[in-house]
């Protein structure tokens, strides 16, 4: 993250690591298989190593970065991944050394200029760099609308001014690089209410009002969340916003 890191993760890393959803296998499949050369692959913003850990199967080495030494600490350990304490921009990393860039949900938090700098220093020719973000879950309408109204409601001021970018499926983000469309993903996993509220409680936008009146504004929609959802398991999913584009070393 840029050297003006605003940490909103690192006090809750844990919760992070146990409350967040799991991209789908297929996206990592795609992924290698666009790669020019399967040697390493650098996870950038790792938060608690989620895409390092599943890049794992198919790259010899990852290193995985993270400006926040809590999320290093939680992120899940693999013998072929790397974990190192280091901002997006200023990542260590050898130059013209990595044949993949991944960033998940964490673009938008760059300073693009230095950070797209920062990939065409260490990217190999043809190397491919893949950012993606996810929006609001999909589950039933009763539910979606409670979460749309708590999104947009008491907790909405709350949110960094970079959310913009996620709101806008990343369209205005800078992406330098040779752009082809990607293939189309969607985030799926089967959670209870409680683990619903156990994510909600992640949000950057609910830390922020939880410090500032000491209030945990998700019990108060707690109820409502419950009634709706019923007993058991539902489908949660989340339509994957993805940027795909190939690094042209020897153009430049």
């Amino acid at each position: 993250m840029s050297a003006d890191f605003h940490d909103h993760f690192s006090g809750h890393a844990d919760e992070y690591a146990a409350a967040r959803p799991t991209y789908p296998v297929e996206l990592f499949d795609y992924l290698a298989r666009l790669s020019p050369s399967r040697r390493c692959a650098w996870d950038c913003a790792t938060g608690s190593g989620q895409a390092a850990v599943a890049l794992a199967g198919h790259f010899d080495k990852i290193i995985a970065t993270d400006a926040s030494w809590q999320q290093i600490e939680h992120a899940t350990r693999r013998d072929n991944v790397h974990y190192h304490v280091a901002p997006a921009e200023v990542s260590g990393i050898a130059s013209d050394s990595v044949d993949l860039i991944t960033i998940a949900q964490a673009i938008h938090w760059f300073d693009f200029d230095r950070f797209h700098a920062e990939v065409r220093r260490v990217a190999v020719d043809q190397a491919i760099v893949a950012a993606w973000t996810y929006g609001l879950t999909s589950i039933t309408t009763e539910v979606d609308a409670i979460v749309q109204d708590f999104y947009t409601g008491e907790v909405n001021p709350y949110w960094p001014p970079e959310r913009a970018h996620i709101e806008s499926d990343y369209r205005d983000i800078p992406f330098p690089y040779d752009q082809c469309t990607p293939a189309m993903f969607r985030m799926k996993v089967e959670w209870s209410a409680r683990a619903l509220l156990a994510y909600l409680r992640t949000w950057s936008s609910v830390k922020r009002f939880q410090a500032d009146t000491g209030r945990d504004p998700v019990s108060k929609i707690a109820p409502a969340i419950h009634r709706a959802w019923g007993k058991g398991l539902r489908p949660v999913r989340w339509p994957l916003i993805l940027k795909v584009g190939r690094v042209i070393r020897d153009c430049e």
